[in-house]
């Protein structure tokens, strides 16, 4: 058990996203944002140290998990990780994301801990974010200025800083609408779910038979922040999936990042194990229906 005392802060606990909003203008780097709290709560006890926390706790109207077969999937600040494994939607047209939900942490974790939270904690170990990486999207962000739409391949800038604004809030995640051939997977390795991953990766295809037209590849824990793989994509391109063609996507993962050592693995196994792990998720999204 963490016996560690949280520093002392004050509690803000706004009732609309603008109160939200006008907090976050005044007090600005002085602030954090929490909806679950999963991330910042334990950080606090560990040295991380903020004046203020602006809660959404107060804030209806955020927890919606949204699906529109022409517009695609919408999920809001305090949608739940449990919320996520619950929806027939995204389990059947984003099967990725549903697979990382699914090995997320506990089930009392799930319970409290929210996607977009995930997304906001910019680790490369961060399941939910190598998910949604592939699937690819938009985060829509809330300032004094008004609204703005963020690419998710804009989005993660350094290890746990985004292109989030200080007075801004992360009020919704825009995954794109299926189309027809879309196929995704997600797999990561660790000791246990309880774990953060040693490695961690998704992949979204658009099949034609056993014709790739297009690829997503993300990974984690191989670089200070989630990757792309856009080379290994490009070899993906066009290309017919073989078990030849897999085999060179083995290799040539391994080319393309460059791992460090730390406390849960070593850069050596994450090198010769990456390749795999690609593989693997390619593989399986070739087998959805």
């Amino acid at each position: 058990m963490n016996t560690r005392i949280m520093p002392e802060f004050d509690l803000l606990l706004p009732e609309t996203v603008e109160q939200a909003v006008s907090l976050l203008d005044k007090y600005q780097d002085k602030a954090s944002i929490i909806s679950g709290g999963t991330d910042v709560c334990v950080a606090m006890k560990s040295g991380y140290r903020t004046d203020f926390l602006i809660s959404l706790a107060k804030i209806s109207g955020l927890d919606y998990l949204e699906y529109d077969p022409s517009t695609g999937l919408r999920i809001g600040a305090k949608t739940t990780i449990s919320q996520v494994l619950s929806s027939a939607d995204v389990k059947t047209y984003y099967p990725a994301l549903w697979q990382a939900a699914s090995i997320f942490a506990t089930p009392q974790l799930r319970n409290t801990a929210t996607v977009i939270g995930n997304l906001l904690r910019a680790s490369p170990a961060g399941d939910c974010i190598c998910a949604v990486y592939a699937l690819g999207g938009n985060i829509v962000l809330q300032g004094a200025e008004g609204q703005r739409e963020v690419s998710v391949d804009e989005f993660w800038l350094a290890y746990g800083v985004t292109a989030r604004k200080v007075d801004e809030i992360a009020i919704e995640l825009n995954l794109p609408a299926p189309v027809k051939g879309n196929r995704s997977s997600f797999k990561r390795l660790t000791r246990t779910n309880e774990d953060l991953a040693k490695l961690n990766a998704a992949a979204h295809l658009e099949m034609d038979g056993k014709k790739c037209k297009q690829a997503r590849l993300s990974i984690g824990c191989v670089a200070a922040i989630p990757m792309r793989l856009e080379k290994t994509e490009a070899l993906l391109k066009g290309a017919e999936i073989t078990d030849d063609l897999l085999e060179k996507i083995v290799t040539n993962v391994g080319n393309e990042i460059s791992p460090i050592d730390d406390v849960r693995s070593t850069a050596e196994y994450r090198n010769q194990v990456a390749g795999v792990l690609i593989k693997r998720v390619i593989t399986q999204a070739c087998c959805k229906s």
